[in-house]
């Protein structure tokens, strides 16, 4: 038997955390762990409870926000107690995986900040802000397939692209490929077509928050966003922690959004805001080179939630949204390439090289912290991925 032991006070899993993710052994197959320290707990084996023996957290988190309140209590309870030593493993000994089955995928455009630099670049001489960029959070569907977990390379994508002096679009491997840093949120309980889910309800639908790099061919998006939005661009690989870091535990990272003027709209009207005060840190090949706050984010969660859904589209159990670049006004809060290097005309140093977009060979890292009830703070894990030569 082993006793849990609460890890000291510099670690970002204690008590005030408790992640949870799919994880496995040599030989064995994917199932629920929740992480304390540098070990990670087997819920099947500590709880007796068959639902967490599943490869994916769907079945639980399909049981609703009581039961997640249920099982996280039952989990601190283990702390200072004995479980069998077969339910406990060191994280460097466990394989992740990606932890839950995606339903739908949708990104968003949240940060003010992100939009109007982006705006400036690709509309140099207009308005950078569209005008309903301030009356709804805008967003896209992206491609739940190709959805994976923090670690697995991503393949250099090919596409159409403008290039000046060429009479029309070339095609061949993205030249400007960036990242973007984000956090997503996996929908616990879904909705049936038809019911608009209030921005009241978030707390009780979304399950939990995991970081996000939604990878992005600028080249191929310039290209092909006019009229319908990103596509290609996009949809080639989108990465997520392993580590799903629950609602319950970032009461503590509340904090009111920006102002929003003008009023939105009343469904999306929040009487106390989902902002969070969450900080991001983007690596480049080892290096920081960026740490957006969230808290800067016009739009919460819960009003994104509240849109995607106003028109009856459902929610399912395992859908993912995310937040959009998060960036701030300050160049080094910037979370997307494109922006730090202002399109290329401003190129970084990393390690020495003159970097504007990634090159094969490039790894990109991100991670987040946010405030714990305790007073100390919690941390996402992080995400990670290495860029691959194209394949033709």
């Amino acid at each position: 038997m082993t006793i849990l032991e609460i890890p000291d006070g510099s670690s970002y899993f204690g008590l005030s955390n408790l992640p949870y993710g799919m994880f496995s052994r040599a030989g064995g197959d994917p199932r629920v762990g929740v992480r304390l320290g540098d070990r990670v707990v087997d819920l099947a084996v500590a709880l007796g409870d068959p639902v967490f023996a599943r490869p994916s957290l769907n079945a639980f988190m399909a049981q609703g926000s009581r039961r997640w309140t249920e099982v996280r209590a039952r989990i601190v309870e283990l702390v200072g107690a004995e479980v069998p030593d077969a339910a406990v493993h060191a994280v460097a000994d466990v394989t992740m995986h990606l932890p839950a089955e995606i339903g739908d995928y949708v990104d968003f455009y949240a940060s003010e900040h992100h939009a109007t630099n982006l705006g400036r670049l690709f509309r140099p001489d207009a308005e950078p802000l569209l005008p309903n960029w301030k009356h709804l959070p805008v967003g896209y569907h992206g491609r739940a397939g190709t959805v994976v977990v923090s670690g697995t390379d991503i393949v250099r994508p090919c596409g159409q692209r403008s290039v000046p002096g060429e009479s029309g679009p070339v095609f061949g491997p993205s030249t400007r490929l960036d990242v973007e840093a984000e956090l997503g949120f996996l929908v616990g309980t879904g909705s049936m077509l038809g019911e608009p889910v209030p921005v009241g309800d978030f707390g009780d639908r979304v399950f939990g928050v995991v970081l996000v790099n939604d990878w992005s061919a600028r080249d191929i998006q310039a290209w092909e966003y006019v009229p319908l939005g990103p596509f290609l661009g996009k949809s080639f690989a989108t990465s997520v922690s392993p580590w799903v870091v629950p609602l319950l535990a970032l009461e503590a990272a509340r904090v009111p959004t920006p102002v929003q003027d003008p009023e939105p709209l009343p469904y999306l009207r929040e009487n106390r805001s989902w902002g969070m005060d969450v900080e991001l840190e983007v690596r480049w090949n080892g290096q920081v080179v960026s740490r957006p706050p969230y808290r800067e984010m016009y739009w919460s969660p819960a009003q994104m939630l509240a849109h995607l859904s106003v028109n009856g589209a459902s929610t399912r159990t395992g859908d993912l949204f995310a937040s959009g670049t998060v960036s701030g006004p300050d160049r080094d809060q910037r979370g997307a390439f494109i922006e730090i290097t202002w399109g290329g005309a401003e190129p970084l140093d990393v390690g020495g090289r003159a970097s504007t977009f990634l090159c094969d060979g490039d790894e990109v890292t991100i991670t987040a912290t946010a405030p714990a009830a305790d007073g100390g703070r919690i941390g996402f894990g992080e995400v990670r991925g290495r860029i691959l030569p194209a394949r033709r």
